[in-house]
């Protein structure tokens, strides 16, 4: 197969400019009843004990639906307080997501009505005085970088590229994420991180090897997991733990992985977006150094590449190009909309070549978050080339969740059930 062109490395660093499809679900009333000035104490030590946001039941009687409450807990300095769960809202829009402050309190409110199934981090950013004039676009910019932690939420995940942890909510429907708890006795896997020479990016890679533990008896090759930005999955979130706990319990088998470093924001832009020498440092590299290491497959429908928004993309992309070597792709959020070029048929480049070419021996998994309103266009336009061309088995999934590792993850573990798991 005769692989097209790339578009240019100056292509824009952004997606689309789409507004938000539908409003900002935020409602007008806290979940809970608010203090009086006399009652904050009281309050807030509730408010710690229970920890937030607050739930409470949907003002429409949906069963499906729960109002969901952010509170911060203001001075005499505050100004203005902004929350931004990731998607729940529009940047075109900040001041949607601004708190309301109750008169003669210390108490600052938001609330929103989402499905109870819904999972997100979120960010809270402080005006406690200077920056620059109020609601100038200059200090909707300012008042990004006066992000401040949830003292009254412990359930924090690792933020990408470092900083402070970034606090998290889960409603009560919100799928498991499988295989993510600590579990004393399970045989575990081991984890190197050594350096790959690579002729195609030029120097060395670094990379995390991850070897699974083998029950005794165990004969045969082991499949392969790729998974692209491996300084956040296994560094920071430590997906090691994952694939031990689905190894013991019998949903995947046995699975070797290699997690790629990104390096940094800069260099993922670059590496991460179609690029050839990128997909050739994966299949002629990277893959022949860990097979001469490890008891490899060379079965494409054994081998699973994988990667989320950017690498996600890349991961298609890795599929397109090499087939051969590549049956399996687990995209999550990808970035299907690349590049976006002022000319729309010059946009989404990838599906674009998908429709052109002869069905491959590929199968892919998707799935992308329902508050994603930006990428969400180009995922199911992807969905609907796939189908035409006759890619049978493709599966296309949406969750109730933004842009985050937080639903990631979850996805992650079920996408190689499907993809891997045990029959």
């Amino acid at each position: 197969m005769t692989v097209a062109a790339v578009p240019p490395r100056d292509t824009p660093r952004r997606p689309p400019r789409l507004e938000r499809p539908t409003p900002t679900p935020r409602l007008t009333a806290s979940c809970r009843r608010l203090p009086a000035p006399d009652g904050c104490e009281a309050f807030w030590a509730a408010v710690r004990r229970e920890g937030t946001p607050l739930t409470g039941p949907d003002p429409l009687d949906d069963d499906d639906h729960m109002a969901v409450t952010w509170l911060w807990r203001g001075t005499a300095a505050t100004r203005a307080v902004q929350v931004m769960p990731n998607k729940i809202g529009d940047p075109r829009a900040p001041h949607d997501n601004l708190m309301e402050h109750v008169p003669g309190t210390d108490v600052w409110h938001w609330t929103a009505r989402l499905r109870r199934d819904w999972r997100g981090t979120y960010d809270l950013f402080v005006d406690e005085g200077g920056g620059p004039e109020h609601g100038t676009p200059e200090y909707w910019q300012w008042l990004r970088t006066r992000r401040r932690p949830d003292p009254f939420n412990s359930r924090t995940t690792p933020r990408r590229w470092g900083g402070d942890p970034v606090p998290y909510a889960e409603l009560p429907g919100a799928p498991v994420a499988f295989g993510w708890e600590e579990r004393p006795g399970v045989a575990r896997g081991t984890v190197r991180a050594p350096q790959v020479p690579s002729a195609h990016l030029g120097g060395h890679r670094r990379v995390w090897l991850y070897e699974p533990p083998v029950p005794s008896g165990h004969a045969g090759d082991l499949p392969v997991l790729v998974l692209l930005d491996g300084e956040h999955w296994q560094e920071e979130l430590g997906v090691a733990r994952m694939l031990d706990n689905l190894i013991a319990d019998g949903r995947i088998p046995p699975v070797a992985a290699l997690l790629p470093d990104s390096v940094d924001p800069a260099t993922r832009w670059d590496e991460l977006s179609c690029r050839p020498a990128y997909a050739d440092f994966l299949t002629e590299e990277l893959l022949p150094w860990a097979a001469a290491r490890l008891p490899l497959t060379s079965d494409p429908a054994r081998t699973v590449v994988a990667g989320q928004s950017l690498g996600g993309l890349t991961a298609a992309y890795a599929a397109y190009r090499a087939p051969w070597r590549f049956g399996n792709v687990l995209a999550q959020s990808g970035s299907f909309w690349w590049p976006n070029a002022e000319d729309a048929t010059e946009a989404e480049w990838l599906t674009g070549q998908l429709a052109a070419a002869p069905r491959l021996p590929v199968r892919f998994r998707l799935s992308f978050g329902e508050q994603e309103w930006v990428v969400l266009p180009a995922a199911r336009r992807l969905r609907d080339v796939l189908a035409r061309a006759g890619y049978d088995d493709a599966v296309h999934r949406e969750f109730n969740g933004g842009h985050d590792y937080l639903c990631w993850r979850t996805e992650l573990a079920d996408g190689l059930v499907e993809l891997l798991g045990v029959a």
